[in-house]
This record gives structure tokens, sequence and C-alpha cells, in this order.
């Protein structure tokens, strides 16, 4: 209904941001790390998702697109309504909770105010699929992608697919990997020795 709203930030409270557009203040839910983001009196865009039901009209408002399409990924699993959603968002990151379900990182999840296991396994079972499953994982895709193999399900290929949904190519993962001790390092350590050469650079 809303792509976005695009207005002064009249105010902020706990879990909620008013956007001022020509007059009219739109009430958004949002999650404590797009509010880390917003100042009271600042023109801000935010990307919206709107949750029309019977006795209600609720607008969920993002910082980034990448975390509108976390939310609304995370609000398909069953079982994870639209505030276990803004809880997990509050205390992960877009990024940290894509590395997150990549790597199968229950705990990180688990953080997050009425999640328990079982629901972090489930979130983690259904969008990891989703978020890098068609990301190409074989060897020889392109120049640099030999650096390391790349074996579906590998530890490479998870950082590899977690560096790409960073906004990486195929191409710079590889070659940010290359010289990593995979045998010795799990993906985590991987992702970030990835992160630290794209700096490097």
């Amino acid at each position: 209904m809303f792509y976005y709203l695009n207005g002064t930030i009249s105010v902020l409270e706990a879990g909620l941001a008013v956007v001022d557009c020509a007059g009219v203040g739109y009430a958004c839910h949002c999650s404590s790390y797009t509010q880390s983001q917003l100042r009271v009196g600042e023109v801000r865009r935010l990307y919206t998702h709107v949750n029309v039901k019977e006795d209600a009209f609720d607008i969920y408002g993002f910082s980034g697109r990448e975390e509108l399409r976390l939310f609304e990924l995370l609000t398909a699993v069953t079982g994870v309504g639209p505030a276990s959603a803004l809880a997990i968002l509050s205390v992960l990151s877009p990024d940290q909770l894509t590395l997150a379900i990549l790597t199968g990182d229950e705990k990180a999840i688990t953080r997050a105010k009425g999640i328990g296991a079982k629901i972090a396994k489930r979130i983690i079972l259904e969008l990891k699929d989703k978020i890098g499953g068609e990301l190409d994982f074989s060897a020889g895709g392109g120049e640099g992608a030999s650096a390391l193999p790349l074996q579906e399900g590998s530890k490479v290929a998870l950082a590899t697919a977690a560096l790409s949904e960073l906004g990486y190519s195929q191409t710079e993962a590889a070659a940010a990997l290359k010289g990593a001790d995979a045998e010795q390092m799990g993906v985590e350590e991987l992702v970030r020795y990835g992160l630290r050469a794209m700096v490097m650079k």
C-alpha cells in the first residue's frame, strides 16, 4: 500500500517513530536498529510494510529495504508475527541476522525477547535457502572464483553467501577469502576475514 514514507521524524518512543508527511503524522512500529538511526526533527525516509486487519491498520517502518525484506521473510515463518520479527531485528542488524541464518547460529536469534530455540531453528530452516539459495556455489564461476574450492554447504560456500548477501560480488568474495585457512576457521571467522580483506584493499 505504502512503499515508503518520506517526512520529518516528529516523535520517537520505544518501538515507535512518527513521520510527519505534509502535516499528517504516520505512526510506524520499528526496530531498535531503525530507531538508532533516527533523530527527531530530521527528514528521513522509512520503507514500510502495512498490516491491515479487521480491527487494526498497522504500519511498520524500516530505515533500509534490506531490513524490510528480512521483516517480511521472518513474518512468513510459522509462529513468527510482526512483534517477534521486530524483536529479532532489534537485537540483530540486517547483516548480523543474515549471517546468523546462513551459519545456523540459533543462539544469536534466541537473544530476541520471546524467541526460543524451537522458533530459531524454524527460522533458520525456512529462510536459509531463501536468503542464500540463489547464489552460485560452484567452483570456477568466474575470475577469482577458484581461489578456494566452493562446495555447496561448505564453510567457504556459506561465507561466500554471507558476503554476497552483504553486497559483495562472488568474485570479490572469493578474492577476499583467498589465503584464509578454511580448515581451521569457522564460518563467522571466514566472513570476518573476508570483510577485513575488503577494508584493507
